[in-house]
């Protein structure tokens, strides 16, 4: 970004320096309830079924087991939760979701509040285009920006635009948003669209170079010339003979 040290302190300080993403339909989450009463959260926790299905059926494999410590969101936006039910978390970040359950469990089913600990296990974006290599990036931390993504892509191919870098989103709402952003504005980390949310698209797009040099003529297109230029070649011909 160039000049991005002539951005004022003042605005860096308003900078959120990392949005919650927002859980959608398809988002697989790990949710742990906690307490120094472990007997008392045991009702709570997926672990504690797994673990009971294990001792059951010992034939259920290693990675359907893992699978099944999580919650998958529904397209309803709502997970399965031991004891409480469907809870409805779709358009939800992960400080609410934490408060939500800690409100419902606590004080009806537990004497004291619990802790609770949401996790994406599924936070990913992927990056196409004219970078040195295109593809799917996950994030264990839950936490990616947009030249960070880059960065793991391999940066852009000389080919790539840098100030016309497109962004595509879905929303939880299941709306998608396109967002042109350029890697050389200063502005940049001051865009809401910096930080980077589950299952965005980057697309580097190649410049005009690249373009024009990779259009080629349709093959159609190339017998229509020869021919045009074949009965030009034989007009010019008659011409010739007759004068």
């Amino acid at each position: 970004m160039i000049d991005a040290e002539t951005i004022s302190q003042e605005a860096l300080d308003k900078i959120v320096s990392s949005n919650e993403p927002i859980v959608m339909a398809g988002d697989l989450l790990e949710i742990t309830v906690m307490s120094y009463n472990v007997d008392a959260v045991r009702p709570f926790n997926r672990s504690s079924f797994v673990q009971e299905l294990n001792r059951t059926y010992s034939s259920s494999t290693s990675n359907d087991n893992n699978r099944s410590l999580y919650y998958l969101v529904d397209d309803n936006g709502e997970i399965e939760f031991p004891v409480l039910g469907k809870l409805k978390i779709g358009g939800m970040n992960k400080s609410q979701i934490q408060e939500m359950i800690c409100n419902q469990i606590y004080p009806k089913y537990m004497t004291e509040k619990p802790g609770v600990d949401v996790r994406f296990k599924n936070f990913k974006v992927s990056v196409i285009g004219e970078v040195k290599s295109p593809g799917v990036y996950t994030s264990s931390n839950e936490h990616l920006n947009i030249l960070e993504a880059i960065a793991l892509a391999g940066d852009l191919n000389i080919t790539g635009m840098r100030e016309n870098v497109m962004l595509i989103r879905t929303n939880a709402d299941g709306k998608r948003i396109v967002q042109r952003l350029d890697l050389n504005d200063k502005e940049l980390i001051l865009s809401p669209y910096y930080n980077l949310q589950q299952n965005d698209v980057i697309y580097v797009q190649p410049n005009a170079s690249k373009a024009r040099s990779s259009w080629t003529i349709p093959p159609a297109l190339t017998l229509t010339l020869s021919s045009i230029g074949t009965l030009i070649s034989i007009a010019t011909l008659i011409v010739t003979i007759t004068k």
